[in-house]
């Protein structure tokens, strides 16, 4: 079999269906039907990607998407949720899932999510610079990794990877729409509030001055644009 899958649900026909679905599109599987199972198997084993239920017993999705982040299990999360609700959308996100998903859903929607994630997430790297320089910022893609000054940033996979397209695009106005094609790749019906999210925690660990940044400049009424810090 290919790739492991960690599948998580209380609801033991979910689990049931996505197993066969995600087996038959040639990957293999592991089940939890906890966030503390989930939590502990993710820790000890290195999934491929993890498609996650919110509401799960005892320790909700987003509790353990943030403690596995906090952990630094960086195996991409594909979030299910039976709530159609704005916040928990934002604050999965946030947290560090990689996409989103609303019960009801197909089976071949959830495979296809998974492919389109694992092929953002597995890109070659042989088009990638082995660091860009931005002012004091540098910035490490195929480590996932940036230092301001040499001081080591801690950052969620979706802030590391918009910091990256920012970075790779200096000087260019991005469009929130463009930004959330490029590192969701996913429509989120024109809520564009998860980039400014984003954006604003980015500015949190790399702007001396958050309320006059250097590096991530708002363009009013267009978005948003990386630049070579004035000294």
């Amino acid at each position: 079999m290919g790739k492991k899958i960690l599948i998580v649900d209380d609801e033991e026909s979910i689990v049931t269906l996505l197993q066969y679905h995600i087996e038959k599109a040639g990957f293999s599987t592991d089940v939890a039907y906890s966030g503390t199972e989930a939590l502990a198997k993710a820790i000890k084993h290195d999934y491929a990607l993890i498609v996650l239920d919110l509401m799960l017993p005892g320790m909700e999705g987003t509790d353990v998407t943030k403690a596995l982040r906090q952990e630094k299990v960086d195996s991409p999360i594909l979030m299910l949720t039976a709530k159609d609700d704005e916040f928990d959308k934002i604050l999965g996100l946030e947290l560090g899932a990689d996409d989103y998903l609303t019960k009801p859903f197909s089976p071949k929607e959830v495979v296809a999510r998974i492919k389109a994630i694992l092929r953002r997430t597995n890109k070659p790297k042989e088009e990638e610079a082995l660091h860009l320089a931005i002012g004091d910022l540098t910035i490490y893609p195929e480590q996932y990794e940036a230092t301001l000054s040499g001081e080591a940033l801690t950052f969620t996979r979706k802030e590391f990877e918009l910091l990256f397209y920012l970075a790779k695009h200096k000087g260019k106005v991005l469009s929130r729409d463009q930004l959330l094609t490029a590192v969701w790749n996913y429509d989120f019906a024109g809520d564009t509030r998860i980039v400014d999210v984003h954006v604003s925690h980015l500015r949190e660990k790399i702007e001396p001055d958050t309320k006059q940044p250097i590096y991530i400049k708002t363009i009013r009424g267009l978005g948003y644009k990386m630049e070579e810090p004035k000294i």
